[in-house]
């Protein structure tokens, strides 16, 4: 009988590319916020209060939408639409120079754009994040924000940094309603730019080449399906919301954008319960350094308290590690231990940091039990001492036993 396991090598593959898309967008975002900081002044960063991302299918009627919200919201800055950038002054240049306009380019340009004191109250992003390297900026930018903000909290400057508020929105539709959309939209654009030329009053409407081609508006439906909605997905990770279905009639896709916008603002927390909680750092913030920090620790340990980090790794390697190896298969091991060592809390620092080198999760769980210890013969009072007892857990990846077929 063949093999059913996936192989390990196409599990490990999409992983792999995922991780070098993430480390590409923080290359990408960090160089972006630098050049912000060089040209402006962190002090200057002043985004919008309120920033909603709008995306979606081709003919899912972004462009309708956009002046709902508006209007439902009262903002009054003009939409940016990310297909507009592209062809900006700024972006001519860079393809008059030769360069490509990629997620790089596409960032710093919608930034830029954002810090416009026009947009301060709020405004609606059309178009914007379209492929994963943005999704993972747009993240970057929303942890930006938060960091702002805890760092100017108290200060003269902490009017100029509001809490970070992004609302997503994401209008669907199927291929073959995106696909009629836009040979409809092609064939209205042809009547009016007609009726332009043979008049001589309006303005000529941009015709796009996928409003005119069957296989073209299918082709970029495509696009939209494999690269910009699979990429949107991993926002669940970070922000509330969820695909609106665009194929209702205009008023019902509104009812469904109002309600999704209730239950978003239902989900943030206010101003000053932010601000509360905001001295406590992000989890991402921590695990971003782990590393350094772990070999930082235990480089000052061998420097510092050599002693002490012997009789810890002679401890470990004495009577723990036996332990841990005959649970190689389950990888959890749960030990009991009471010696004295680790009544030194630095002993126990040590403990942990040396286990998650090795690559093991370790923990422990302190307890004080009373035992016996003697009977007062002339009342019979039974006297107690505490004793300590360090319960170690150690986790680690276990075996995977082959079974015959």
């Amino acid at each position: 009988m063949p093999n059913s396991r996936p192989d390990s090598a196409k599990q490990a593959a999409p992983q792999k590319a995922l991780d070098l898309e993430i480390k590409d967008a923080q290359l990408i975002f960090n160089s972006v916020w630098n050049e912000l900081i060089d040209d402006y002044g962190e002090e200057e960063l002043t985004f919008p209060r309120e920033i909603f991302w709008l995306n979606g299918a081709p003919g899912a009627g972004k462009g309708t939408q956009t002046r709902f919200i508006m209007e439902y919201c009262g903002l009054t800055a003009r939409p940016i639409v990310v297909s507009d950038l592209l062809n900006s002054p700024e972006a001519r240049r860079l393809k008059d120079a030769g360069m490509m306009v990629g997620d790089r380019e596409v960032t710093s340009l919608l930034m830029r754009r954002l810090l416009d004191p026009v947009n301060d109250t709020g405004v609606v992003v059309d178009g914007f994040p379209r492929t994963k390297v943005q999704v993972e900026c747009l993240k970057l930018f929303y942890q930006k924000l938060a960091a702002l903000r805890s760092k100017y909290l108290g200060s003269e400057l902490e009017v100029r940094f509001h809490k970070p508020i992004f609302h997503i929105v994401v209008l669907y539709v199927d291929e073959a309603v995106s696909v009629n959309r836009q040979l409809q939209r092609g064939r209205m654009v042809q009547e009016h730019n007609r009726q332009v030329e043979s008049t001589g009053t309006g303005i000529l409407k941009e015709l796009r080449k996928t409003d005119l081609d069957v296989d073209a508006a299918r082709n970029r439906y495509r696009t939209f399906k494999e690269i910009t909605y699979e990429s949107l997905t991993s926002l669940r990770e970070i922000f509330h919301y969820h695909f609106i279905n665009a194929q209702q009639t205009i008023e019902e896709v509104q009812q469904s954008i109002v309600e999704e916008l209730k239950y978003q603002t239902s989900l943030e927390l206010d101003q000053r319960t932010n601000d509360i909680i905001s001295w406590i750092p992000v989890a991402s913030d921590i695990v971003l350094h782990a590393r350094q920090q772990l070999v930082e620790r235990l480089e000052n340990y061998t420097l510092h308290n050599a002693e002490l980090m012997e009789r810890v790794v002679g401890v470990i390697t004495g009577k723990f590690m036996p332990i841990v190896i005959r649970h190689a298969v389950s990888g959890r091991a749960y030990i009991n231990s009471e010696d004295a060592l680790f009544d030194d809390p630095l002993a126990l620092a040590m403990f942990i940091d040396v286990f998650s080198e090795r690559g093991y999760q370790a923990a422990v769980d302190i307890r004080q039990e009373e035992i016996p210890d003697r009977v007062d013969l002339s009342t019979g009072k039974v006297h107690t001492r505490r004793k300590r007892v360090y319960r170690f857990s150690i986790h680690f990846q276990g075996s995977v036993i082959r079974r015959g077929h």
